[in-house]
């Protein structure tokens, strides 16, 4: 059963790094072309962010 939770673990911190590349590289390719994204809010509001200033705030790139 251990080894299941091993399996069900790596397959997450994969599709997890995969979804925040996936992310990283609409922020680069929006904010390259002067666009806005979409942010939703925990109220469940919603607003345009320049895709330039979100990517500040994204993790640097890993190696």
């Amino acid at each position: 059963m251990k080894t299941n939770n091993m399996d069900i673990n790596e397959l997450e911190a994969k599709v997890l790094k995969g979804m925040n590349i996936a992310i990283r590289k609409l922020v680069e390719s929006s904010a390259e072309k002067g666009k806005s994204l979409i942010i939703g809010e925990i109220d469940g509001s919603f607003k345009a962010v320049p895709a330039k200033d979100l990517l500040k705030t994204l993790p640097p790139k890993e190696a």
